[in-house]
């Protein structure tokens, strides 16, 4: 994905999967705390479902919706941490071995991801 995108901008936005089924709405964002690059994205599923956490990386920004380069079936099926509180790396290897992604493990301990909260809340 673009890495000039301000990640907020992204809150509320639409995403869909490889095929351009919706999925729905982006709730956060989370950025590596390390480099503050944007790593991952909730996706709230529907009106009484969880988030589900996809990579931003091999996502793109197109028309302003998030492309998402998997099948809805496995992003529902993504390990379910919560939203609202950091990324372990444990949890940060969970996914990427979820969407089979190559990912080597952490080399700090300490890295984590933090969030950008959603829309209703404001940063400033």
């Amino acid at each position: 994905m673009q890495t000039d995108v301000d990640p907020r901008n992204l809150i509320g936005r639409k995403a869909f999967d490889r095929n351009g089924t919706k999925i729905g709405t982006i709730d956060e964002v989370y950025l590596d705390d390390a480099t503050g690059v944007p790593e991952w994205a909730a996706i709230r599923t529907g009106l009484f479902s969880r988030d589900a956490f996809v990579p931003l990386e091999p996502s793109e920004l197109v028309d302003g919706t998030l492309r998402i380069p998997f099948e809805r079936s496995l992003i529902k099926d993504a390990p379910d941490f919560g939203v609202g509180r950091h990324l372990s790396p444990e949890q940060e290897l969970q996914l990427y071995h979820h969407y089979g992604l190559d990912v080597t493990a952490p080399q700090t301990p300490d890295v984590s991801f933090g969030r950008i909260a959603g829309a209703e809340e404001d940063p400033t």
